[in-house]
């Protein structure tokens, strides 16, 4: 057993981690290290990391059908899936309760795990600015973040006191042992086994909706400016989307759409010409509203299921490189697949 089967093990269980093992691409470095079980067993950020999104792309499986169902024509061919790019989408408030403004919530532990920040991207018709991290280890084989912010100061009075409303309840999924636990990994760059584990388990709990129920009136209020923020009301930050890296985009765009998947009409080109991306139609999920008569559900776009493909590009040192940047207008697009009409939208 490695390290990585080891840590997955400890949060998913033996059926479980082999699965995600023969659906993924796992990096070379992580198929040969020794995982016996020794508590005292150096863990690097680089495999803590890793597995935090294995089990971050199992968990968007569950929540979103089509991608459980691509990943299951996957497994069955005898393909792997490569995770490019995880998103999460956060809110750049002051008061937000006991969690901490914006990205800081996600950054404060990306960067012990290794991540730093590779460029940012303003998507200024959504009243957003995107950032997309990198981890300084494998860059070309850990899944990267791109982890964007509403800027609320840019929306009306009205809708700035709606998102006060949604997201004042918020709490912390990080206590102050997990803090120390960050602090000891960004030092080391690594962790005994048995606190390794301990750490990912907490991190996993940074990823779903930290504040309480929303009000309907708010929702419906925030929906008329930002469909994306009125997403956070009922996701929180949990994975907005997974991204599968792909060798011919519009190959599979066209497989999907035989195989009649909601799969988007246009595939988005970044400017630069050398990075591709498309996606399915966010799953439609059932969420829980407060009314003055009580609650009520709703249906909502959830999570979504996106692939892109990469070029090689000769980079500063004159070598050839993957193409891990992103593109402000892809990302524009991308992001209406969690719109109401979501797929008509980003035609």
């Amino acid at each position: 057993m490695t390290t990585l089967d080891y840590l997955l093990t400890s949060c998913i269980g033996a059926a479980a981690t082999a699965r995600m093992t023969r659906l993924m691409h796992v990096p070379a470095e992580f198929r040969c290290s020794p995982g016996n079980g020794d508590a005292t067993l150096s863990v690097t950020r680089a495999e803590i990391a890793y597995a935090m999104n294995v089990l971050l792309f199992r968990e968007l499986l569950e929540r979103v059908p089509e991608g459980m169902a691509y990943t299951e024509d996957a497994v069955a061919s005898g393909r792997r899936v490569f995770f490019d790019h995880g998103a999460v989408r956060t809110v750049k408030i002051a008061r937000n309760g006991q969690l901490p403004c914006g990205e800081a919530a996600i950054v404060r532990f990306l960067k012990p795990l290794g991540y730093h920040l590779n460029e940012s991207y303003p998507l200024p018709r959504l009243k957003m600015m995107g950032r997309a991290y990198m981890h300084a280890d494998l860059p070309e084989d850990i899944p990267q973040f791109f982890v964007s912010e509403l800027e609320v100061e840019r929306f009306s009075p009205g809708f700035q006191a709606a998102v006060g409303r949604v997201v004042a309840s918020s709490a912390d999924p990080l206590d102050a042992s997990d803090i120390a636990l960050l602090d000891e990994l960004a030092a080391r760059r690594g962790l005994p086994l048995n606190q390794a584990v301990a750490l990912l388990r907490s991190l996993l709990r940074c990823f779903g909706r930290q504040h309480a129920v929303p009000a309907l009136a708010d929702y419906e209020l925030l929906l008329e400016e930002s469909q994306e923020m009125a997403w956070i009301a009922t996701e929180g930050n949990a994975f907005n989307h997974v991204t599968d890296r792909v060798p011919d985009l519009h190959a599979l765009a066209a497989e999907q759409q035989r195989l009649g998947r909601s799969i988007k009409p246009h595939i988005e080109e970044a400017t630069r010409g050398t990075m591709r991306q498309t996606a399915y139609r966010a799953a439609q999920v059932e969420r829980v509203f407060r009314t003055p008569e009580g609650c009520v559900v709703r249906r909502v776009p959830g999570s979504f299921y996106e692939f892109i493909s990469r070029d090689r590009v000769r980079n500063d040192e004159g070598e050839m490189a993957l193409d891990l940047g992103f593109d402000s207008g892809n990302a524009t697009a991308i992001f209406k697949m969690t719109s109401i009409d979501g797929l008509k939208a980003a035609a």
